[in-house]
């Protein structure tokens, strides 16, 4: 089972690359790894070894390897994988049109529109990634967006975090309602809260939890 490849850029298609690994002999192998637009554009062009996080998938007809740059879009595709319906290539559109940290934003929002700016993803199968993955990611969906300097943590790593470490509490959710109601869209209004209540900490009321969203928004 290959679970990383460090080797030159031969080659990169719309969702391929061909990374070119030498053996201790010096012979070049040439491993076709695919990938989202987003881990593709990253690596295109390299001059200097570049090194990619694999996942394998083994089938009767085909041996296919998915390359990524970052743990958390690995680990975002392993769960978008899971979702019925929701293939390979399917969870590598999602992430080629939503990095990790938005992707976490929008399943924790229940911005299900967003997630249809994915080729291939229809509005109900949108519905269906919202509710299945909003309780597998559960807490940790938002903090994974808001962790890492804003790179994306891992989806293990921001289990547990309360309004303070980036997912809004009950108090959070009705700051999120009444921007909302202001206008502001859902998933907008979820991140600003959510960076609000991380700075404030628990003790935030409601009024200023929402002044905070408001100031955040209009940054």
């Amino acid at each position: 089972m290959i679970g990383k490849l460090t080797g030159l850029v031969d080659s990169c298609g719309d969702d391929w690359a061909l990374i070119d690994v030498a053996n201790e002999q010096g012979m070049g192998v040439g491993y076709l790894v695919f990938g989202s637009r987003r881990t593709l554009s990253q690596i295109e062009g390299a001059r200097e070894a570049v090194s990619l996080l694999i996942e394998t998938h083994v089938r009767e007809d085909h041996i296919h390897l998915y390359g990524f740059a970052e743990r958390a879009e690995r680990d975002w595709f392993r769960l978008l994988s899971s979702v019925q319906g929701v293939g390979a290539k399917m969870a590598l559109a999602v992430l080629s049109v939503l990095p990790p940290e938005q992707l976490a934003q929008a399943i924790a929002a229940e911005d299900k529109i967003v997630l249809t700016r994915a080729n291939g993803v229809g509005p109900k199968l949108a519905g269906r990634i919202v509710a299945e993955l909003k309780d597998k990611a559960g807490s940790f969906a938002l903090g994974a967006a808001l962790g890492s300097n804003g790179r994306g943590a891992g989806l293990g790593e921001a289990k547990g975090t309360s309004a303070s470490g980036g997912a809004p509490s009950a108090l959070g959710e009705d700051a999120v309602s009444a921007l909302v109601n202001l206008g502001y869209r859902r998933i907008d209004a979820f991140g600003a809260v959510a960076k609000a209540s991380r700075t404030l900490g628990d003790g935030a009321s409601l009024e200023t939890l929402i002044k905070a969203g408001l100031k955040e928004l209009s940054a």
